[in-house]
C-alpha cells in the first residue's frame, strides 16, 4: 500500500497528488490528509475512479483514508 501525506495542503493539490497515483496504477493507498474539504474531494475522486474509499480514522487535526480499486 502507497501512503501519500497532503497534510497541510489545500484543495486541489490533494486530489491531483492522489489522481497522479491512480494514473500511475497504485490500486491502495492510504491518504493522509487534514482539510475536510479534501477529504470529500479525494473520496469523490475515488469513487469515480472505481476505488472503494475508507476512512479509517478521523479528528481534528486529520484523518486517514484508505482507497482499493475494486
Amino acid at each position: 500500500m502507497e501512503t501519500l501525506d497532503v497534510r497541510g495542503l489545500s484543495c486541489p493539490i490533494p486530489v491531483l497528488k492522489t489522481k497522479k497515483l491512480m494514473d500511475a496504477g497504485v490500486t491502495e493507498i492510504l491518504v493522509l490528509g487534514s482539510s475536510a474539504v479534501s477529504r470529500e474531494n479525494v473520496q469523490r475522486l475515488a469513487h469515480s475512479q472505481g476505488y472503494q474509499a475508507t476512512v479509517k480514522a478521523s479528528s481534528e487535526t486529520g484523518w486517514e483514508m484508505e482507497l482499493k480499486k475494486r
